[in-house]
């Protein structure tokens, strides 16, 4: 990781502006400009982190990584799974701002934009007053 790692800070929290904090650093870094802190996705409890990041969640994230697939298609070869339910998987990652499907000729290439993947749940843990730093 260089100095300017683009970094994915996932947590857990309630704050008013964590929501639009998040989606706007995600917004800077998908224009290509830095930002001062990492990206951040906050979920509102451990069960909806659970559910956006599991084992199949890893095993694309890992795969997108390391192999760079041309596709959604390619990706669902790539894990040996069904593409419909990768397909899926992939739009909701995408929604939640932790990957890009980039047009590919006439697929969907998936793209993880970040070097770094930091999962945190107590990084805004109302009782803790440290500030988060990956």
């Amino acid at each position: 990781m260089t100095d300017n790692a683009t970094i994915l800070l996932v947590t857990i929290g309630t704050g008013d502006t964590v929501y639009e904090d998040s989606l706007e650093a995600i917004q800077t870094l998908d224009a290509g400009d830095s930002v001062d802190q990492p990206a951040t996705l906050t979920f509102a409890n451990e069960k909806q982190l659970g559910d956006a990041f599991n084992e199949r969640t890893y095993t694309l994230l890992r795969t997108i990584r390391r192999d760079d697939p041309e596709s959604i298609r390619e990706t669902a070869r790539l894990v040996g799974r069904d593409v419909k339910n990768v397909h899926q998987e992939l739009t909701r990652l995408e929604a939640l701002g932790v990957i890009r499907l980039d047009d590919s000729g006439r697929s969907k290439r998936p793209v993880f934009p970040y070097d770094d993947l930091v999962i945190s749940p107590f990084a805004h843990d109302s009782n803790d007053s440290a500030t988060a730093t990956p």
